[in-house]
């Protein structure tokens, strides 16, 4: 059995279970029946030392579109804490992606170094009160790195943030050796320059493995069933159990043990707001689609 690494022109990069590279092409059948991905286990027949025929693609445990990668076990939301601005409704819409497809979220605040220590307590804040995971890093001093690579150890872990948030910076801390094209951010606009362009599964020396993605800035959950949303915010799941009625979307319902929750200070008031925009976003899909 292999790991697909990353797709070349209709052949395969699969990493053997020896720890070798070999290049595949996927017998016919297979090439019509599926589509491969990087991060998918296969089958493969060796055809001499350095090809092979992939016969098989194994079931996935999760998959992830736009971009489209297999079989990951995390998503690591990457924020600057500035150059660029945090950006919290994206970051919460990648937590619901990461929800909503199986995987472990965590939160990584990069860029600590640029400024004063509460800025990352406070945001900390807002995501461990939800319940994720939160590392606070700076890929520029190497604080956070080695937290940092424990969490990756043993897991297949995609980076998603907002163009110059410094994913490809902190991976190359991780591990140098992977030598990521790192792009700066615009002081005119603010934003980085998107620098990954195509999917591969990056192995780690550390155990485990990396998506390396052209990342998620266009963003859509449109398949998502507004109704469900709020399970895919952990506090409010936790509290939802409290409203009095089931269907209840905690807006102007009665009794609503979430709204109590955030009158309270148990739920942070940019969480809520998020959750409200995205439901009148997912709304407003469901209306035009049908």
């Amino acid at each position: 059995m292999g790991r697909v690494l990353r797709g070349v022109g209709g052949l395969y990069d699969v990493q053997t279970g020896g720890g070798r590279i070999i290049r595949c092409r996927p017998r016919g059948k297979i090439k019509q029946s599926v589509t491969i991905l990087a991060g998918d286990r296969v089958r493969y027949l060796p055809l001499g030392e350095n090809e092979g025929i992939i016969e098989e693609v194994l079931p996935r445990s999760t998959v992830i579109y736009r971009p489209a990668v297999a079989n990951v076990d995390q998503l690591i939301v990457v924020s600057a804490c500035a150059r660029p601005d945090p950006q919290l409704l994206l970051m919460d819409k990648l937590l619901v992606l990461a929800e909503s497809r199986g995987l472990t979220p965590v939160v990584c605040l990069n860029k600590i170094d640029l400024v004063p220590d509460s800025v990352p307590e406070e945001l900390a804040a807002i995501y461990e009160k939800a319940g994720y995971t939160v590392l606070k890093c700076s890929a520029k001093l190497g604080v956070g790195i080695e937290e940092l690579r424990r969490c990756l150890q043993g897991k297949t872990s995609s980076f998603a943030g907002p163009s110059g948030a410094g994913k490809s910076s902190l991976l190359n801390a991780v591990q140098p050796g992977l030598r990521l094209i790192t792009g700066e951010v615009s002081r005119k606009t603010g934003r980085g320059r998107q620098t990954t362009r195509q999917v591969a599964l990056l192995p780690l020396e550390c155990g485990g493995y990396v998506a390396d993605t052209p990342g998620f800035s266009q963003l859509r959950l449109d398949d998502l069933d507004q109704l469900k949303l709020d399970s895919y915010f952990p506090e409010l799941r936790k509290y939802k159990t409290y409203c009095r009625f089931t269907s209840c979307l905690h807006r102007s319902e009665p009794d609503c043990g979430v709204k109590e929750a955030l009158k309270d200070g148990q739920i942070a008031e940019s969480r809520y707001q998020n959750y409200v925009l995205l439901l009148d976003e997912l709304e407003d899909l469901a209306r035009t689609r049908y």
